[in-house]
């Protein structure tokens, strides 16, 4: 992931006052140093003073191909040095109005005595003089763009940027994403039912079809010695509980193997299935011992989706992408003494951001579903969380969030993901507000509160963000 950094300056200014530009430069080598600790690779092309200068850096820009490009002022800029750029370029543009300090030290100033060092010394602060210019300008000409308004020790300012470049990284980790879709549709769940060109054309996503029977024949030569490497993965990253009969575990650890070749073999970032076909087919007991495997797959960064639920298998891509988790859940119940709402799942699960160690469980029936098998028993890991979920309305795709807590408390021991969440507006409300957005039942869980990233991202992607609470 490339950023893209140019400042902007008037040449005119450079004779007339002397180490203003070397000055400048200085500050925009701050901003790029500070990006590159963020994580990205600059492009910094240094100050743009002309229109001819302008074309020339538009083309280093464009042919370095970045994904999202910081337009610095550094001081007043006619606004045709900078049209040429994002013209070209044609790529999302977040402009700096960052100050050097907080505020011009109006004594020392007035002491300078000489007007000319005054007005270069002013001029040195002058950011904010562009920026109404530069808005009209790219208004008119029908190019987006974001502020970040502030000054250089101001964590604010840093916090914004890295939100910008985290939310770019996503981005661009949507757009080269490979989304396995294996099975079939839970029939009947119409909010499941999802658009596939549309999700590709939201988010950039290649969706490759996969096959039971490909599962199959990787299943069936599973060697011994894999099976036991893999039944050790599971004691390592589950506590697996003495109910687990030998043979569940075997079984679960066959498609786990199977299900690592799939992902392998097609390159797969993501994956939703599902599976019933007729009663105690072959097909039957790989979907019914694909719990496990999944969830590790999940915590391994390749987040797997239950009931083909693709959107939100892209959701829980996006939290991933943002290493926050993504847990696969769906609404529980509501406690109104506790005023709190209860989500989880029967798995997949994302393992890494338990509430201390998951537990591998036996299952005696899945709700819904045919058969039985191992199921995941964990609790999302205690303070702020962010819920998400990837929403086809009537006319487009959109992303719906909302910032909670998952909090302490009882749970339901009952086999599956199940955590208990407080939001700020209170569960009736929140249950009121996210619902009337018209999501799917499911949706997608990270630790920490980042809705503001995911903001950001949506305005990368040119997808509308709601936001609950």
């Amino acid at each position: 992931m490339k950023v893209g950094l140019f400042g902007i300056g008037l040449d005119t200014y450079w004779p007339q006052f002397e180490g203003l530009l070397e000055r400048l430069e200085g500050y925009q080598q701050q901003i790029a140093d500070k990006m590159e600790g963020f994580g990205a690779e600059v492009v910094n092309v240094g100050l743009v003073d002309s229109p001819v200068v302008a074309r020339e850096k538009a083309q280093v820009l464009k042919t370095e191909d970045v994904d999202i490009l910081f337009l610095y002022v550094s001081t007043y800029a006619l606004s045709s040095t900078i049209l040429p750029v994002v013209q070209k370029v044609k790529c999302p543009v977040i402009i700096l109005n960052i100050q050097p300090v907080a505020a011009i030290d109006y004594e020392r100033f007035n002491k300078l005595g000489d007007r000319g060092k005054m007005t270069g010394e002013w001029l040195a602060h002058c950011q904010a003089c562009s920026v109404p210019e530069f808005a009209n300008v790219l208004n008119r000409s029908g190019i987006d763009y974001e502020f970040v308004t502030g000054y250089l020790d101001e964590q604010a300012v840093w916090d914004d940027i890295q939100d910008w470049i985290d939310a770019a990284k996503v981005a661009a980790v949507m757009r080269s994403n490979r989304l396995g879709v294996l099975g079939h549709y839970y029939c009947g769940m119409l909010d499941v039912y999802s658009d596939l060109t549309k999700q590709a054309s939201a988010f950039g996503t290649h969706i490759e079809i996969v096959e039971m029977c490909e599962v199959k024949k990787y299943r069936d030569a599973v060697t011994e010695q894999e099976i036991e490497s893999k039944i050790t993965e599971f004691r390592n990253a589950f506590d697996v509980i003495d109910a687990c009969e030998q043979p569940e575990l075997v079984r679960a650890a066959k498609t786990s193997i199977a299900l690592d070749k799939l992902v392998e073999n097609h390159n797969l970032g993501s994956m939703a299935y599902y599976y019933e076909g007729e009663t105690a087919n072959e097909y039957e007991n790989i979907v019914t011992s694909v719990i496990a495997g999944n969830t590790l797959l999940t915590g391994k960064n390749i987040p797997v989706a239950g009931e083909y639920e693709v959107k939100n298998a892209q959701a829980m891509k996006i939290m991933d992408a943002f290493g926050v988790g993504g847990s696969f859940s769906e609404f529980y119940a509501m406690d109104f003494n506790d005023d709190i709402v209860m989500l989880g799942h029967d798995g997949p699960a994302h393992f890494a951001i338990a509430e201390g160690r998951v537990q591998l469980v036996p299952l005696p029936v899945y709700h819904g579903k045919p058969g039985k098998g191992l199921s995941i028993q964990m609790t999302v890991q205690h303070g702020p969380v962010t819920l998400l979920s990837v929403v086809e309305g009537k006319d487009d795709v959109f992303l719906l969030v909302a910032e909670g807590e998952s909090v302490e408390g009882p749970v339901l021991h009952i086999g599956n993901t199940n955590s208990r969440y407080r939001f700020s507006i209170g569960a009736r409300a929140f249950m009121n507000e996210w619902s009337k957005q018209g999501p799917s039942h499911h949706c997608a869980i990270g630790v920490g509160h980042i809705a503001n990233k995911i903001e950001k991202l949506g305005s990368l992607l040119n997808l509308r963000v709601v936001r609950i609470c």
